[in-house]
């Protein structure tokens, strides 16, 4: 088996002083990475940017010149975009880079040169929508990938399991009336961006090909675990999918400042696990995972390297947060059946 990971060092120069998506993300996952002897033995490669035609695919024209005159026209300074969204000196040339680090996953995968990939990249992307930058991030890294893989392989069925604690409201937006790709999200509800409600599951041709599994704060490993069995696997079989996209947030981990879901880097490592395995029932084993939240940094750089070892078909794994009193809600049932209803499974 062979694992590609894509990065760049440059995913470091996209900075706004003292907030949360903060360049240290990015050298926590790869320290790692380093130390934990992973990086040698995968196929590491440099992200190439994302050209305007497959930005397009999945935003508007418009949206691309405005962040193109943005970074012209304050070529020196931060513009805020939104509240918690901003434009640096050279943050689109990152923010392309880091969408072109999900495409070139694709075509390495899908060529055959590599397995299954991991893409450590930022900004995150699965808040960006088709014509505004939102929730940090700037481009739908995620959501494009999954169009390219339409476009220029021929795709039929693709998978986007996106597991960050936050709704990808910005890659559904931009999926939603696509037959060609398959949405599933995993979600803390209520909380930003307020969207993700289980009655949303796609419009026009893509209608029931987007499942939201919205969940109060307080849920762990056994609530997704149950969902997996219930809603994840046998949507996923039934989807058939050709190429599985997650987008993955640590974000839902019990420690992280910005959530208050209860899952452990176990259940995280259970998680993957499972996809790799589904992905290998169901299209050969091409899957490709790509970092989205996570924001307390020894969460995340543990996750990823307990990730990277599973990539690499080892069962090493490291959890410094273990707490054998945590307690999670556990009445998942009635969300489990509802949406089970809406989508006859």
């Amino acid at each position: 088996m062979t694992t590609a990971l894509i990065t760049h060092p440059r995913f470091v120069q996209h900075e706004l002083p003292g907030h949360p998506e903060s360049p240290e993300r990015m050298r926590a996952v790869w320290r790692s990475l380093e130390q934990a002897g992973v990086k040698d033995r995968m196929k590491r490669m440099t992200a190439l940017p994302a050209d305007d035609e497959a930005i397009l695919r999945a935003h508007s024209p418009g949206y691309l010149e405005f962040l193109q005159r943005a970074s012209r026209d304050h070529a020196q300074q931060i513009v805020m975009l939104d509240q918690d969204t901003w434009l640096a000196p050279g943050s689109l040339e990152v923010a392309r880079l880091a969408a072109g680090a999900c495409l070139q996953a694709v075509d390495v995968v899908l060529a055959g040169d590599a397995d299954n990939a991991l893409v450590v990249a930022r900004p995150p992307g699965h808040h960006a929508c088709p014509t505004a930058a939102m929730g940090f991030c700037l481009l739908g890294n995620v959501a494009m990938a999954a169009l390219h893989a339409c476009a220029a392989y021929g795709l039929e069925r693709v998978l986007v399991a996106d597991l960050d604690v936050h709704h990808g409201n910005g890659s559904q937006d931009i999926l939603y009336r696509d037959e060609r790709v398959r949405f599933l999200s995993i979600h803390q509800s209520p909380l930003y961006p307020g969207t993700g409600a289980a009655e949303e599951t796609g419009a026009g041709p893509g209608k029931g090909y987007t499942a939201n599994i919205p969940l109060r704060a307080g849920h762990g490993d056994a609530t997704y675990r149950a969902l997996f069995a219930s809603l994840l696997t046998p949507l996923a079989r039934r989807w058939q999918p050709q190429l599985i996209l997650v987008s993955l947030g640590f974000d839902a981990h019990h420690a992280d400042p910005l959530a208050n879901m209860r899952l452990t880097l176990a259940g995280y490592d259970w998680m993957v696990k499972q996809l790799l395995d589904l992905a290998q029932e169901l299209c050969d084993g091409r899957i490709i995972f790509a970092l989205e939240g996570g924001y307390q940094l020894e969460v995340l750089a543990h996750g990823m390297g307990n990730l990277a070892h599973r990539f690499l078909g080892e069962s090493a794994f490291s959890d410094p947060f273990y707490n054998s009193d945590l307690r999670t809600r556990c009445d998942s049932q009635l969300v489990i059946d509802r949406i089970c209803q809406i989508h006859g499974v």
